[in-house]
């Protein structure tokens, strides 16, 4: 019984966490400082996580579902959704290090975005005649 509490409590957390990151990517869409895709591939792992049919829908959203796909397919992000992505973050981790008074907290700052810039880099870019194809394929 521990057991089967201990999983709900975990599924209820991951679905918490995905909403929370969808919300972000989705308000990033509008606000030039927040970036989207992070936020919508981390609701994505979360989602995975928490709730199969929350997870099911995100990845058939007509407008975010493809990035997601592409992303799970392993073909990549779009090269636009990466500047765009580190650019945002990096204009709001500059000015949040240029505000916060406490070095260790600029130190923490600064290597989250280091590391989400790394992660970011790695991650294969998605050739744009593939982000053609799977538009295609949808319609």
């Amino acid at each position: 019984m521990w057991l089967k509490l201990e999983n709900r409590v975990k599924k209820t957390l991951y679905n918490i966490a995905g909403t929370v990151a969808l919300l972000l990517g989705i308000v990033g869409i509008f606000l030039p400082l927040l970036p989207t895709t992070p936020f919508i591939i981390l609701a994505s792992a979360c989602y995975m996580r928490g709730s199969g049919r929350m997870h099911h829908w995100l990845i058939n959203q007509r407008h975010l579902g493809p990035y997601l796909r592409n992303y799970h397919a392993g073909r990549g992000i779009p090269l636009r959704a990466k500047i765009v992505a580190l650019a945002c973050m990096w204009t709001s981790l500059t000015v949040s290090i240029w505000f916060v008074p406490y070095f260790w907290a600029k130190l923490v700052l600064a290597l989250t975005g280091l590391g989400v810039t790394i992660y970011l880099i790695r991650i294969r870019t998605l050739d744009p005649a593939e982000l053609h194809a799977e538009h295609v394929s949808n319609e």
